[in-house]
């Protein structure tokens, strides 16, 4: 498997994503400060957005997911691994099922649950080891969830905290869906369908599941 190759959606080549990448080429950082560098700029940059989902394959490439100000889990996911990728840091998409327990009263209004699937994460290769990272939840929305934002110290995975602050449950992994080499793009559309039937089926025709309205 080829983990720092430029694809269709990781495409790290284009203009777009060798701007956000060009702060971090240089020797003054090691390759562990990069890949922090990086996961902090993407968890706060793209707010998180789990009300717009697109259908078109196009709206998944790194170089358009980064044209935005916010993302879902899988938008933000494959931005991060587009960036590490074009700085030689093997990166891949990781895919689970999720269930959130605090602030979920729109989520469980707009899906119908609060369980959200599939949950998009990285996986980063650093120091002779994959380590599991999740980028999607930005530092303004975690004080509004009261919870600790996600960091990365490049040493251990980086993942959906537990418990709020007050200890609380906070969130659950129910189904890990493994790794990817690039985005599994068929495996996303059908896993939504099966666990959304109904919200698909109202959207798909249009291309883009909208709750906003």
């Amino acid at each position: 498997m080829d983990y720092i190759a430029s694809t269709e959606y990781y495409d790290y080549d284009t203009d777009a994503i060798q701007e956000i990448i060009k702060e971090f080429k240089t020797t003054s950082f090691t390759t562990k400060e990069k890949a922090i560098g990086l996961y902090l700029k993407i968890r706060d940059e793209w707010r998180y957005d789990p009300y717009h989902i697109s259908f078109d394959e196009e709206k998944y490439k790194a170089s358009n997911i980064v044209k935005k100000s916010r993302g879902h889990c899988i938008d933000k996911s494959i931005l991060l691994i587009a960036c590490l990728r074009g700085l030689g840091i093997p990166a891949r998409i990781h895919l689970a099922k999720v269930k959130n327990h605090i602030g979920v009263e729109r989520l469980v209004e707009k899906f119908g649950t609060n369980e959200l699937t599939p949950h998009g994460m990285v996986n980063v290769y650093l120091n002779e080891k994959w380590l599991k990272v999740s980028p999607a939840f930005n530092q303004s929305l975690c004080r509004k969830c009261n919870v600790a934002p996600l960091d990365f110290d490049g040493e251990q995975d980086s993942m959906f905290q537990e418990y709020n602050n007050a200890g609380s449950i906070f969130m659950e992994y129910l189904e890990d869906y493994g790794h990817f080499e690039d985005v599994p793009l068929d495996f996303i559309f059908n896993n939504m369908k099966d666990h959304y039937p109904e919200l698909v089926k109202k959207y798909l025709d249009s291309g883009e599941i909208n709750l906003y309205e």
